[in-house]
């Protein structure tokens, strides 16, 4: 799984993980702080909280374009240093008045532009370690690991940002609003920490970081007719036109899919249930699950050995705590249910190489628009299941109107949740990465910065309509409000397949 990659891909891939794990932590706990510290309803905080992730995801087109010009090294720099500015001024707590607002958007802003110069530089350059045709036929499990790397640093954000905001709310004696800015302060530690990785690792990837010396090498290259040129950017267009539907879909996990978990599903988890809640369970989990596919891919025995006592004593130790639980329970907060999706994305990738890896073997393996395509059937499953699952409750106005009155009202149990991250994390696995992956390989040479910044602008479209699932939280079913991001999903897949033979002859 990891042979035969180059070593520029771990060092980008670890740079852009601790930037990952610290804009995940601030978005964990984002809407509700907007919520808590401003007084502000569900849905001017889910228009705050769209708008944001749309100008993160648009800001790459800029910050590609100025790359094609000046080099991605330069721009993924000045991407980082604009992006600590940003964070550092969302750590300060300055109160829920005027100027803070002012302060809180500025803050957005900066770190929205650092993203955008940051962001699709760091993968343009990955994909350029995969245009050496020695490592050609790696690229799509290359984008892969690098996905999962991302997940890693998302993995343990959720957990990281509800203990440290109650640390400072308990130990320290902050107000429950000024705790919530220790968890943006980590995001500026993780920067520091990514900018020291990209600099030592440096000379494993500085031949990738464009400039004037690359300029000369894509020129060098044997240019495509207006004709061939057209026809990629068509058919990346198409694409980009899908995966709007899909992010504003799936990024309902930091807006609705949170409020159902802070309205709707049950406030603790006991038995064997509570210890899903443990991030270090689920990093156990992971080991697990990588120690057992390097018992059948390590060559030697000794390390087949090895793998296996590892597989053992994970399960012994998890069986160990099972039997230990009792009737304990655990205090189940909404920002936790964040850390599933990350968790399924690195627990899952080796398997989603590996049957990829089989159908190859065999001439089978899909096309990267075909994958996308069935991503987006998965992701209209995804929300069937929190549909079935929201069935019978009450509507969140409903809700919040005798939980006002003392009540609980509606609950569901957790695992309603769970199941809905597990199944929205294989639609993710079958699109984001390959989607990339898609861009990288079939953008112009001369285009690259900007096509890749064209993904995430289709991303920020699709951050931007996120919104939408927060103006229809209130008097509305849950059921029907699920059904929107269905019916849409669907639509998607039709119009993917329909486009699928244009898509494919690009590729070749």
């Amino acid at each position: 799984m990891f042979k035969g990659h180059p070593k520029g891909l771990y060092a980008l891939a670890l740079a852009n993980t601790g930037e990952r794990f610290g804009y995940y932590t601030m978005l964990a706990v984002f809407a509700l702080f907007l919520r808590a510290n401003f007084g502000l309803d569900a849905g001017v905080a889910g228009a705050i909280y769209s708008t944001f992730l749309g100008l993160v995801y648009f800001m790459p087109l800029i910050g590609g374009i100025m790359a094609d010009k000046f080099g991605f090294g330069k721009m993924v720099t000045i991407g980082i240093t604009i992006m600590f500015a940003g964070y550092l001024l969302l750590s300060l707590p300055l109160g829920g008045d005027t100027l803070a607002m002012i302060a809180m958007l500025g803050a957005l802003l900066f770190i929205s532009i650092g993203t955008g110069l940051f962001k699709g530089n760091l993968q343009v350059m990955v994909g350029n370690l995969y245009d050496d045709p020695k490592y050609a036929d790696k690229r799509d499990s290359a984008f892969s690991l690098f996905y999962m790397a991302i997940n890693i640093g998302a993995l343990f954000a959720p957990t990281a940002a509800v203990e440290i905001k109650n640390w400072a709310e308990n130990s320290l004696g902050f107000s429950g609003n000024d705790a919530y800015h220790f968890s943006f302060a980590v995001a500026c530690a993780a920067l520091i920490v990514s900018m020291a990785i990209y600099y030592i690792f440096r000379p494993t990837f500085r031949h990738v970081e464009g400039g004037k010396r690359q300029a000369a090498a894509v020129a060098a290259e044997k240019e495509l007719s207006p004709a061939e040129t057209k026809q990629r950017v068509i058919a990346l267009c198409l694409v980009f036109a899908v995966v709007i539907f899909f992010w504003m879909a799936f990024h309902q996990n930091g807006l609705t899919l949170t409020y159902f978990a802070d309205e709707f599903t049950a406030k603790s988890s006991e038995g064997i249930q509570s210890m899903v809640f443990s991030v270090w369970n689920l990093v156990l989990i992971i080991i697990g699950v990588y120690a057992l596919f390097s018992v059948f891919q390590s060559e030697g025995r000794k390390a087949k050995a090895v793998s296996a006592a590892v597989v053992v004593a994970v399960v012994g130790y998890l069986a160990y705590k099972a039997s230990m639980v009792g009737d304990a329970s655990v205090a189940v907060s909404a920002p936790i249910f964040q850390q599933f999706n990350p968790f399924y994305v690195v627990a899952l990738t080796p398997v989603s190489l590996a049957i990829f890896g089989a159908l190859a073997k065999k001439g089978k393996e899909p096309s990267a628009p075909r994958k996308i395509a069935y991503g987006m059937l998965v992701a209209a499953a995804g929300f069937a299941v929190i549909a079935l699952g929201s069935m019978g409750l009450n509507t969140p106005d409903a809700q919040a109107a005798i939980v006002a009155e003392g009540g609980e009202g509606t609950l569901v149990s957790a695992n309603w949740l769970i199941s809905t991250y597990l199944v929205l994390t294989f639609a993710e696995l079958l699109l984001s990465p390959m989607g990339i992956s898609f861009v990288s390989k079939v953008a112009p040479p001369k285009l690259k910065g900007m096509m890749m910044g064209g993904w995430f602008v289709a991303t920020a479209i699709g951050n931007a309509l996120v919104a939408v699932g927060g103006f229809l939280w209130g008097g509305i079913s849950l059921t029907i409000v699920w059904s929107v991001f269905i019916i849409l999903c669907l639509l998607s897949a039709l119009f993917m397949f329909a486009m699928m033979k244009r898509l494919e002859s690009a590729t070749k």
